[in-house]
């Protein structure tokens, strides 16, 4: 080649081309992509030609005229919104303004303090960084939720008048309060404080418009949590007076139950009994099972359109504590008429099941009833008695009444093995509570057979009433639950390819049923994984919802499914009894004609007031765990990491359950980098590994009673096997780390 002559420059390939215009923030002319591959004049028609072939073929579109964007191509700064978590845990968004038919690439959003820590169904206006992978990380410039007109929080006195603390750990702000504008307030009451206008420079000026109580009162945990999410506590007087007014039912226009020795089984401290159960060996064909399965007649008492009917629609559903029940409906009918006592008659709708010898459910049929209920036994009893130690009550009733109930739980069980279920059995906790309401203990809850035989009954109940609807076709609020998310899913098949234990796999391209899950648990178990695979399986579901079109129930392997048998404490299962009512011909309390659209906004109303109610008892649960453990800080805890995020590591304690957070800038003197899909932090310079599932001794730093935080650093010995030291002095925690999904096998919730 002559000297001082350039090569002939080429052009660019079409993936070049595409990675180019993806990179920018704004869209492109040709002539910007003209100048920046330097093309010669002779090839500037090649290159036209070579952007209108990938415009056609779909990866670049126009935006305007003449300039051009990469399909899906976000701009730099983005209004986005919270969808949910992926399965580490960390919060993930969609674009507002998206318009596409296709779906929006993944946002991932960086929440480096709780101050820009956004909730799901939050929006915030945020910085997006496109990543290699086509998918963004998002960080918040500012969020556009209105700042709180009101915030429940602690008072604190000051000598000029007080400050309130929020109790809301994503509230920052505390708030001033003048002497005139306390309310007469005392230090440390619980308050909610209304925020004031005007303010401009300064802690913003507020005024105490409610006293809730004193937050040193053992009772104030829960108190917090219910005002917190706005859950109505006071009945309007009309509905209390409706309840009040309500008297028992004979037995005219009923069926007469009185004479089956139905039993209720509940736990030790339950005070509503809302289903009673009773089996026998089916007389008329050998092999097949008879069971009953008796709900109170919550339709008799609550009609539509009634005072009563709108507060128990507005609550949604009852909500439990460690210390109280914020009931559904008034007490004169949760605790009393619609309660199913022992040795009183009660009305009812029951399910007569046939069950074969498979446990398949063979036939049925419901009626409205009068029964009276031959005891009320708690599972530990029943449990004791199927066990070889029955006691008073128990005694009389094991030949005839409990061991035919765990007769049909064995064929249940194994019908259930064989859909194949999804067998998440959960580790749940429970607060012990002395009689001054103090926390005692937090231990695990006991996990029965005697639970599993009342779980089996209730779910071949609420199939029967789904299916006798469809028949009838009638309306139905059905309990769905949809197909895992593609995307988790796909993150969870990359885990699992990653792993090289047979059997661990879930393939490409493969329909996902709830066998193949149970597969990959059975083949994790005894594995340093397990504890890992169940979290990252668990984290890939869908959340259950009420809806009336029927998607199917996937975590119980059902085609139908719908809420039946807890009338008492949730709207969904009363409005299932009043289709069943009009559609059986049973008289007063049916459902009145139904407009499609506003019962599929009844249903996103009460799977809204559920969620808000598990919110509730979970930010109480975390409160009484920081409260019980407040004396032990600077103490030693085993716990297990259930979330690997930017922000830190996750830890679940081993004796209490409770989650908290070890910051990342407190993991000792290394950089580490989050390795998303091994869900795992890396130290660079040690080399430390810190991975999803692994067990961990921490210290408690910081036990915050007022938001529920708690705050680890690593124990001594952990910070040894780093070979250094993590940082001193405390630090606020970063926020709570937002829960899976529940399984999705019966729950209280299923």
């Amino acid at each position: 080649m002559a000297k001082g002559k350039r090569p002939p420059r080429r052009l660019p390939s079409r993936a070049e081309i595409i990675d180019y215009i993806s990179r920018s923030p704004t869209p492109l002319a040709r002539r910007d992509i003209l100048r920046a591959f330097k093309v010669e004049p002779g090839d500037r028609l090649a290159l036209k030609a070579m952007i209108r072939e990938i415009e056609r073929s779909g990866p670049l579109e126009r935006a305007g005229k003449r300039r051009f964007k990469t399909t899906g191509n976000l701009p730099r700064v983005a209004v986005i919104e919270v969808t949910g978590l992926d399965l580490d845990g960390e919060t993930i968004a969609r674009p507002v303004a998206w318009k596409e038919e296709t779906p929006p690439p993944p946002i991932l959003v960086v929440s480096e303090n709780v101050a820009t820590a956004l909730g799901i169904g939050e929006r915030a206006l945020a910085e997006l960084k496109r990543l290699e992978d086509g998918s963004y990380e998002a960080r918040v410039i500012r969020t556009l939720a209105a700042a709180p007109d009101r915030v429940l929080g602690i008072f604190r006195k000051i000598h000029e008048g007080g400050r309130v603390e929020p109790t809301d750990r994503r509230v920052r702000t505390e708030f001033r309060v003048s002497l005139a504008n306390a309310k007469g307030a005392e230090d440390g009451e619980i308050v909610l404080c209304e925020a004031l206008p005007g303010h401009r420079l300064g802690l913003p000026e507020g005024r105490v418009v409610e006293r809730i109580g004193d937050s040193a009162h053992p009772r104030a945990v829960s108190l917090i949590a219910i005002t917190d999410h706005g859950i109505p506590v006071e009945f309007p007087q009309a509905a209390v007076a409706e309840a009040e007014a309500a008297r028992p039912v004979g037995p005219e226009g009923r069926t007469d139950l009185r004479d089956i020795p139905l039993v209720t089984i509940d736990g030790a401290d339950a005070r509503d009994f809302d289903d009673a159960v009773f089996a026998e060996p089916d007389p008329k064909r050998p092999g097949h099972w008879h069971a009953v399965v008796a709900i109170a007649d919550v339709g008799w008492y609550v009609r539509s359109g009634s005072a009563l009917d709108r507060a128990a629609q507005r609550r949604g559903n009852s909500v439990y504590f460690p210390d109280r029940v914020v009931p559904m409906l008034p007490e004169a009918l949760s605790n009393e008429l619609c309660s199913l006592k022992p040795k009183v008659d009660r009305a009812c709708m029951a399910a007569h099941l046939v069950i074969d010898g498979e446990g398949r459910l063979v036939e049925h049929r419901f009626v409205r009833g009068l029964m009276r209920s031959a005891a009320r036994l708690t599972y530990e009893q029943v449990q004791s008695a199927q066990d070889g130690r029955p006691d008073e009550v128990t005694g009389p009733l094991l030949d005839r009444v409990i061991r035919p109930l765990y007769g049909v739980f064995r064929l249940l069980d194994r019908a259930r093995q064989k859909r194949g279920a999804l067998e998440l059995d959960l580790p749940e906790r429970k607060v012990v509570l002395g009689e001054d309401f103090r926390v005692l203990r937090i231990e695990p809850r006991q996990r029965l057979d005697s639970h599993k035989l009342i779980e089996e009954l209730m779910i071949l109940a609420n199939v029967a009433a789904a299916e006798t609807l469809e028949r009838l076709r009638q309306p139905c609020m059905y309990r769905v639950h949809d197909q895992p998310d593609p995307a988790k899913l796909l993150s969870l098949r990359e885990f699992l390819r990653g792993i090289e234990i047979p059997g661990l796999a879930l393939s490409k391209g493969q329909v996902v049923r709830p066998h193949h899950f149970n597969a990959v648990l059975r083949n994790a178990k005894g594995t340093p994984y397990e504890t890992m695979v169940h979290q990252l399986v668990l984290r890939s579901q869908s959340q259950a919802v009420y809806a009336p079109e029927n998607l199917g129930h996937f975590g119980l392997s059902l085609r139908r499914y719908a809420h039946f048998t807890s009338p008492i404490r949730r709207y969904a299962d009363v409005l299932v009894h009043r289709a069943l009512i009009r559609g059986l011909g049973f008289g007063e309390g049916a459902l009145p004609p139904v407009e499609p659209e506003k019962f599929a906004e009844l249903g996103t109303h009460i799977s809204d007031t559920e969620r808000r109610a598990a919110a509730a008892e979970r930010d109480a649960l975390e409160r009484y765990a920081s409260v019980f453990l407040a004396d032990r800080v600077g103490g030693s805890f085993d716990g297990r990491i259930n979330g690997v995020t930017r922000a830190g590591l996750f830890v679940t304690l081993t004796e209490t359950g409770a989650d908290g957070l070890i910051p990342m800038r407190s993991l000792g003197d290394d950089f580490y980098v989050h390795d998303e899909a091994r869900h795992r932090l890396v130290g660079r310079r040690w080399g430390r590994t810190f991975t999803l599932g692994d067990p961990l001794k921490v210290r408690l730093v910081e036990a915050n009673a007022v938001t529920g935080s708690l705050l680890f650093a690593l124990a001594e010995e952990e910070e040894a096997a780093t070979g250094t030291h993590a940082r001193p002095g405390p630090v606020r925690s970063q926020g709570r780390r937002k829960p899976a999904p529940r399984s999705a096998g019966y729950t209280k919730r299923s």
